[in-house]
């Protein structure tokens, strides 16, 4: 069992955590951070308290409406889900490689890329690299 406030990545053991693990966790992390209720969230959000719950621990996948509607009512913006979501998977990577390697949140021109191409997603160009010398893996999910 979690402590509060930590991000469980998965229940059962499988080659890399599921995003819906990894995304709960992040959703009651915040949540519980900020002393607020499921009831106070799920009002808020516009879904059920059970449902909230299930979302929060990993059991349901949300859709992006719904995630959107949670997010507003955490006061998060979703690219930050996303990106806290990145670090939660890239974390784990290193665990497992037993290895230290920069996240994309440790990056602060990577980080300002995801939130440019979040805010204008039909850019012409590609986003420019981030050439830092450390090696990263950048996951951008895109929700029409």
């Amino acid at each position: 069992m979690a402590a509060a406030g930590q991000v469980v990545l998965f229940e059962r053991r499988t080659s890399e955590p599921l995003l819906r693990h990894v995304v709960g966790g992040i959703l009651r992390a915040e949540r519980t951070d900020q002393a607020r209720t499921l009831l106070d969230v799920a009002l808020a959000a516009q879904v059920s308290t059970a449902y909230l719950s299930e979302v929060e621990r990993g059991r349901k996948e949300a859709s992006s409406e719904v995630l959107a509607a949670i997010c507003r009512a955490l006061g998060l913006r979703v690219v930050d889900l996303l990106a806290r979501s990145q670090d939660a998977f890239d974390a784990e990577a290193n665990r497992r490689a037993g290895t230290e390697r920069r996240s994309l949140s440790s990056q602060p021109q990577g980080a300002r890329e995801l939130h440019a191409l979040a805010a204008s997603p039909r850019r012409s160009a590609p986003p420019a690299r981030v050439t830092s010398g450390t090696p990263t893996t950048t996951v951008l999910l895109l929700a029409a």
